[in-house]
């Protein structure tokens, strides 16, 4: 198991030190800047004021996109699952109607 160190990362201007295992710090670091550019454009868009605010209005923004990603995930493994369903069934009933010429 990694040890845990403290990691520095930087969102909106402030700085939040973090303890994260060693093998986890590319991703802290990433999420980290992936959230200062979302609350930066909140905040450059000016509809927003106070870090709090932009960081609620961030949350929910990436939640929003999380959920939506994940939706259409789900959607499509579910679309995989029937087609793999279908071609089971055509294989099966392909072995029902020639079994001769499965066995070779």
């Amino acid at each position: 198991m990694t040890q845990a160190k403290s990691v520095t990362v930087q969102i909106l201007d402030k700085e939040y030190c973090i303890a994260c295992p060693a093998d986890e710090r590319a991703n802290l670091e990433g999420a980290a800047r992936y959230l200062d550019g979302k609350m930066r454009e909140i905040r450059a868009s000016g509809k927003v004021i106070g870090a709090d605010r932009i960081a609620v209005m961030a949350a929910l923004n990436i939640s929003h996109d999380l959920l939506h990603k994940k939706q259409r995930l789900d959607q499509a493994a579910e679309e995989t699952r029937e087609s793999v369903r279908d071609l089971i069934e055509r294989v099966d009933q392909a072995l029902i109607t020639h079994p001769d010429e499965v066995q070779g």
